[in-house]
């Protein structure tokens, strides 16, 4: 048992106030399961213990889990995985509280608003109040991602980062947005080495040496706020540090550069200006996109050079932008279930996203980082 205090909770067995936590429901990414004694907890056991055994085996389903809910095998013989990363055990997905307002995907996984919306086709300009609605939100994902940041370390397994997330988010009153969205399983995405983005938090501890992108969208108020960024954990090669620089760098010089009347297929050129400066690549495959109160929308914004991205910044236009680079030559896959995408030579990706609100001389960074946030590698040895 846990022995610590867990303020506002009640003993499930007699309803006194909470003093312990079952280890087992922690340890499982399960619904808390609080006690006030070592007494209520062992008399609770014999019908409380049928809870693990259900969701373990509710667990085995997500062992490999894929975009559209099709099951595959979890060995996948012969698939050719281009790096030395693997899949590990993936937990089932955790509950949001009924009380907290959700996105229309959250219960059947089909985003339907976001599918049949104009925003598809047309982009918003945000009114004051939806403003102030999406900064709300945004500024709820950055803290959501400061509280993750400092859980990254060798030994935290994606799992953990994804529990930490997500009762981050249910506190702070918000839907974690990756929940269930086209069944995605997890309430965050964290993408590990040679993963360039949309990895499925699972068992696998993080090794010295890994770089880990957390990657968070919170939905908040009918709006959602989403940004990331890729983390060292312990000792990371000079290879390694020098990719996460040169990726957050792209990203505050695209920010710059924006501003009404400004193209957007003008982004791609300056990141990738800078990224093929340091000998480095941009993937090609995904996208800058528009956000509000849909999680996806238009506009689309390519982040390489000589793209054919349509329309120029409006005063009031919003948007995430997340430049994604590679080591090799840009090019990527897909692992088995249908989200991982990972580089096609095995070698390291980085990823670093701000939304952004176009104004009448530049961009707002809806999510710019707090004096609080944990520092990233080059401000930690400064």
């Amino acid at each position: 048992m846990a022995d610590q205090q867990h303020a506002g909770l009640l003993c499930l067995r007699c309803e006194a106030p909470a003093q312990l936590q079952c280890p087992k429901c922690v340890s499982m990414g399960l619904a808390k399961a609080p006690y006030c004694s070592q007494e209520c907890f062992k008399a609770a056991w014999p019908e409380h213990k049928a809870v693990h055994k259900s969701a373990a085996a509710a667990g085995e389903a997500w062992l490999f889990c894929t975009k559209r809910g099709k099951s595959r095998s979890a060995t996948m013989p012969g698939f050719a995985w281009t790096g030395p990363l693997r899949p590990a055990r993936i937990g089932p997905p955790r509950t949001v509280p009924d009380h907290i307002p959700r996105p229309d995907y959250a219960d059947t996984g089909v985003p339907e608003s976001e599918l049949e919306s104009k925003q598809q086709r047309a982009v918003a300009i945000r009114s004051p109040e939806e403003i102030a609605g999406i900064r709300r939100a945004c500024r709820v994902g950055r803290e959501v991602l400061d509280a993750a940041a400092a859980a990254v370390r060798p030994g935290v397994t994606t799992d953990e980062i994804d529990r930490v997330v997500h009762e981050a988010m249910v506190e702070a009153g918000a839907y974690p947005s990756p929940l269930n969205y086209f069944n995605f399983p997890k309430s965050v995405c964290t993408s590990v080495n040679e993963v360039i983005c949309h990895g499925i938090p699972d068992q696998r501890e993080l090794a010295d040496g890994d770089i880990v992108n957390v990657d968070v969208t919170a939905f908040i108020g009918g709006y959602h706020g989403d940004l990331n960024e890729t983390f060292t954990v312990g000792k990371v090669d000079e290879a390694g540090k020098a990719l996460i620089k040169v990726t957050h760098d792209a990203l505050m010089k695209a920010v710059e550069a924006c501003k009404p009347g400004l193209r957007y297929r003008e982004l791609g050129d300056v990141i990738s200006k800078h990224v093929q400066q340091a000998g480095m690549s941009v993937v090609k495959t995904y996208c800058g996109h528009g956000i509000g109160d849909l999680f996806h929308c238009a506009p689309n914004i390519p982040h390489y050079a000589h793209n054919k991205a349509v329309g120029v910044m409006k005063e009031g236009q919003g948007f995430p932008t997340a430049p994604m680079v590679h080591r090799g030559q840009g090019r990527g896959g897909l692992w088995p279930d249908g989200w991982t995408a990972v580089t096609a030579d095995g070698q390291r990706s980085a990823q670093f996203e701000h939304q952004l609100l176009i104004t009448a001389t530049g961009a707002e960074v809806l999510t710019a980082r707090l004096p609080s946030s944990p520092p990233l590698w080059w401000e930690a040895e400064q």
